[in-house]
């Protein structure tokens, strides 16, 4: 184990500073500057800020040719309220770290506690707090940075804390791990009449009757099936909040799901067909746009064989659990780059679920996936 008790206390208290003041996507400049305070002192060899946003990637670099591998962490929160008695919970009203990335980033700080002390026999490794994970924007900012060009990797690697997978054990395969998705908002326009008139204009209130059913009767199958499809309704507005209008516009929000990329476009084109017949039927406009973009995460078996090394090596149990997963991640985009590979770290049986409002990352996973990727550095760089 290459940390001290000291360093673990140090370490919890870092997590627990993140996690009382969450920021979400595209806001986490404090958050930022706080990992930014706790590398310094620990010599980096370089430390990109505001990258692709808020992000943060500290070098540790060999000096001598080899390898560069990226290990990347999320820095935002969620838009939720956090319902907990914990001592170090949310002061931001109607925000919470509840999928934790405050302990994901923490891991990462860990790893340059080690780093700082034996920094790598050759090579580099790039630790990515990545910014706006949440909303799919993050990953493609990073790498549309210009300075992304100076640590683009020859391996990236991620973790995901995963609730009901018992404490510290491991899922892990290769192949497709988490699904590609993205959000359709839809916005049907008439003309709005008198209440006592509704004949007199436009309603789309029988198109949203008819469409919310429709789309998600494109559902289909379950992960791992190649077909596997899923529309979740996620938001549908009607008209004014008045007694006296018959309405003349409507918004449907839909995220649309399938387990990889290239079966998206078949599904957006499915979903497209059916807006636009129910608005023709009713003589409405339509706007369809898209939105949290996320492309399907898959494991390369050369990037998936080093963590399974390192897994054995350290006594740590895994298997391919449930994966893969019907929920998305943007680390999929770095695969665009580099052989990439995700594994999901135990938060407990009973623990409550990612995106719960009283979900709190588990202090105990800091130094097991810490140990995961250090293991790895050193089976790779030395």
């Amino acid at each position: 184990m290459f940390l001290t008790n000291q360093d673990l206390v140090s370490l919890i208290d870092l997590r627990h500073e993140l996690h009382r003041f969450p920021e979400v996507s595209g806001d986490e400049r404090e958050t930022a500057a706080r990992v930014v305070t706790f590398l310094k002192p620990l010599s980096p060899a370089r430390i990109l800020t505001d990258l692709g946003g808020h992000g943060v990637a500290a070098v540790f670099d060999s000096g001598s040719p080899g390898p560069t591998l990226l290990f990347r962490s999320e820095l935002d929160a969620l838009p939720i309220e956090e319902l907990s008695d914990a001592p170090h919970r949310s002061t931001i009203a109607g925000k919470g770290h509840l999928c934790g990335h405050d302990g994901h980033s923490t891991i990462l700080t860990a790893m340059a506690i080690g780093l700082s002390r034996q920094p790598p026999k050759r090579g580099r490794v790039v630790l990515l707090f990545q910014p706006a994970e949440e909303n799919g924007a993050g990953a493609a900012a990073v790498i549309a940075d210009p300075r992304f060009s100076e640590i683009v990797p020859d391996f990236a690697f991620s973790l995901h804390n995963m609730p009901g997978l018992p404490l510290g054990h491991v899922a892990l395969t290769d192949g497709p791990v988490n699904c590609a998705s993205r959000g359709m908002r839809i916005r049907l326009t008439g003309k709005t009449s008198h209440a006592s008139e509704p004949e007199k204009g436009v309603s789309p209130m029988q198109a949203v009757a008819r469409l919310m059913p429709a789309l998600a009767a494109l559902s289909h199958s379950r992960p791992p099936a190649p077909d596997f499809l899923l529309v979740t309704i996620t938001h549908a507005e009607l008209g004014e909040p008045a007694f006296g209008i018959s309405p003349g516009a409507a918004e449907i929000w839909a995220t649309l799901r399938t387990l990889t990329d290239d079966r998206m476009d078949a599904l957006i084109e499915a979903a497209e067909i059916l807006v636009h017949d129910a608005a023709r039927k009713d003589g409405l406009q339509v706007e369809i746009g898209y939105e949290d973009v996320f492309h399907h995460c898959e494991n390369a078996p050369e990037a998936v064989a080093h963590l399974e090394r390192a897994l054995a090596t350290e006594g740590i149990p895994f298997g391919p659990g449930d994966l893969p997963m019907r929920a998305s991640e943007d680390f999929g985009r770095f695969r665009q780059h580099a052989p990439t590979a995700m594994f999901f770290l135990g938060a407990g049986e009973r623990h409550p679920a990612l995106h719960n409002p009283d979900y709190d990352f588990p202090d105990d996973l800091i130094s097991t996936g810490s140990r995961v990727f250090m293991r790895v550095v050193r089976d790779i760089l030395g």
